[in-house]
């Protein structure tokens, strides 16, 4: 099979891999339709985190079951599925406190399983990872790209608005447009958030921000923004969403919430052991600080119910489509800002 492959920083390739094979009874092989490139991707690729050279690449798989292994029951050949980007058993201690993300039988979509971004992958603990699409919706295009974002940001902007307390009328700022902040907003107005300042620089971004439901918004930069923030809400809002992982951006959230607040964070946090965090500043404030890497697999079928039933629409964030061949510009056009999040459709048909 063709799959996506890091090579160095700054270099996507397309190359011929092993097709990955059921190797165990809870294995399921999928054939994938869609997937995408995510923001988390370009710390490997700015050279900005580890990676091995050759290592494929990618976490946001959707698809068709081709294969099963004896045990699975959940699925079978020729469903439609989505995989969050972590594999988990769905049965250990931490699966069933919806924790899937710290599953202590986990594996990811690399290595031998084949690869987000590619033509086939192997999904081992297929009964606690996979999630079947209605055999209705299956095959309806304009769903499915609706559907893809469960797989990872719709998910992550969720974990966010739910560990940074929101609920109904609630004030939240969320730090951040990129995809995971955009479908934070999302995420804070279906909880019932009052108001929502999203926060980002980029003016189309904030534009869409708005259409998804952001009643403010701030595109000033640091102290700057800090100061619009607290004038908009009063001294600040009582619940934040970071969503992009920066220092900067952390330090800016804890700069705006207000006393007694609460700050949930989703954001890969690179570069944060290097600029530090003001821990003080939250400890004097009774700052809660929750969150971490979302368990999107525990929101799955909710989320996909608001989907299904016309309510929740994230698709807007893929503002470019490509093949496999496409990948390497698609990683090109993310960090370069020229696309929000890129649709993959590694069989073609874009």
């Amino acid at each position: 099979m063709r799959a996506a492959v890091f090579n160095g920083p700054g270099e996507i390739g397309v190359e011929e891999r092993p097709r990955p094979e059921i190797e165990a009874p809870t294995d399921a092989i999928v054939r994938v339709t869609h997937t995408a490139i995510c923001g988390s991707d370009l710390w490997f690729y700015r050279g900005d985190s580890d990676r091995d050279p050759g290592s494929p690449v990618g976490h946001e798989p959707m698809g068709i079951v081709e294969e099963v292994g004896d045990d699975v029951t959940s699925v079978a050949p020729g469903d439609r599925v989505l995989a969050p980007f972590a594999i988990s058993c769905g049965e250990c201690e931490f699966c069933r406190k919806g924790l899937h993300t710290s599953c202590e039988n986990g594996d990811s979509w690399g290595g031998d399983n084949g690869g987000g971004q590619g033509e086939y992958v192997r999904s081992t603990h297929a009964d606690g990872t996979l999630v079947r699409v209605p055999d209705r919706h299956a095959d309806d295009e304009d769903t499915l790209r609706s559907l893809l974002p469960l797989t990872d940001v719709l998910g992550t902007g969720h974990h966010a608005a739910v560990s940074a307390g929101v609920e109904e009328g609630s004030t939240v700022a969320v730090i951040g447009d990129g995809a995971v902040g955009l479908c934070g907003v999302l995420a804070a107005r279906r909880l019932g958030a009052e108001r929502i300042i999203a926060v980002g620089h980029h003016e189309d971004r904030l534009e869409l921000a708005a259409e998804f439901g952001a009643t403010e918004t701030v595109s000033e930069r640091g102290e700057e923004a800090v100061e619009r923030i607290r004038e908009l809400t009063y001294g600040g809002p009582n619940h934040v969403m970071e969503c992009v992982g920066a220092a900067s951006a952390m330090n800016t959230a804890i700069d705006v919430v207000r006393p007694g607040g609460q700050i949930g964070y989703v954001g890969v946090p690179y570069g944060v052991d290097d600029e530090g965090l003001d821990v003080f500043g939250m400890f004097g404030d009774n700052v809660t600080l929750a969150g971490g890497v979302a368990p999107v697999r525990a929101y799955a079928e909710e989320l996909m119910a608001d989907v299904l039933q016309g309510t929740l629409d994230p698709s807007p964030i893929f503002t470019e489509t490509v093949d496999l061949d496409g990948v390497p510009e698609g990683y090109r056009m993310m960090d370069e800002r020229e696309a929000i999040k890129v649709l993959v459709k590694p069989h073609g048909d874009v």
